[in-house]
């Protein structure tokens, strides 16, 4: 009798065992696949950057944007500045480029006494509205999302692949 009894209670203590490592096992690793699987489903969070008032803007005069932005990732908070070129139509609608050279990725500057813009690496020169010149830049200026609201300029930040003819997002 003793025998049955000390088997008993060994088969118990198995079971309250396993399922303790079971409880364990999940209540850690619902969270741990969760991190590693959780970023492919999250949708990146869409950042407008307030820039300035589209009045300040001159009409066809080209004019370098500086903002700040905060990256987040996981517990890493990173302040980083972004420029952008903005330049006011006639009709009051605003083109927003990237200051990113879609040739090699320099920046390129505007030159008010020929009214272009140009790379100070490889030449390529671009008319005011980012269509390509001269040089061997592949296409034109890349163009960032914008909006006004308010009469406040917003600007998305993207940022796209050098070198290649086609505009893509990286």
């Amino acid at each position: 009798m003793p025998e049955t009894i000390e088997s008993t209670r060994r088969d118990f203590l198995k079971l309250s065992t396993g399922i303790l490592l079971l409880v364990n096992s999940v209540v850690l690793g619902i969270p741990l696949i969760g991190s590693f699987v959780g970023p492919s489903f999250r949708r990146p969070e869409e950042i407008w950057m307030k820039e300035t008032a589209v009045s300040d803007l001159q009409t066809e005069q080209p004019v370098i944007l500086k903002t700040s932005d905060e990256k987040v990732d996981a517990y890493l908070h990173e302040t980083v500045v972004r420029r952008v070129w903005a330049v006011r139509h006639p009709d009051g609608d605003v083109t927003v480029f990237s200051p990113i050279c879609p040739h090699l990725g320099c920046r390129y500057n505007w030159d008010p006494s020929s009214r272009h813009f140009v790379c100070p690496c490889h030449g390529s020169i671009y008319s005011i509205d980012g269509k390509v010149l001269g040089g061997p830049a592949p296409r034109p200026l890349d163009t960032l999302p914008s909006k006004v609201e308010q009469g406040i300029l917003y600007v998305k930040w993207e940022r796209f692949e050098v070198g290649i003819p086609r505009k893509i997002r990286v």
